[in-house]
């Protein structure tokens, strides 16, 4: 596959637990290139399976995505948990 080019413009997270886990909620904003490639990286997002070390990514999706001059804007929101 080919690559798409990013930047993280914004990042932060705060922490959160339920009853059996702990970790945190993630919030990006990322500006894409506007390319097909990046588009359907956009799309694929809540399939990817991202390694991250000590942790699991248990929810991640593309929220609002805004395209403006070939650039996209994109907010990507993850749930991580640590792994037991």
């Amino acid at each position: 596959m080919e690559d798409c080019v990013l930047r993280i413009v914004e990042a932060n997270w705060v922490p959160w637990a339920s009853v059996t886990f702990s970790g945190a909620r993630h919030r990006m904003l990322l500006e894409l290139d506007g390319s097909i490639v990046a588009q359907a990286w956009l799309v694929a997002l809540p399939e990817l399976e991202l390694p991250l070390r000590g942790h699991l990514v248990a929810d991640l999706q593309a929220g609002s995505v805004k395209s403006a001059d070939g650039v996209l804007h994109a907010a990507i929101e993850a749930l991580t948990v640590e792994e037991c």
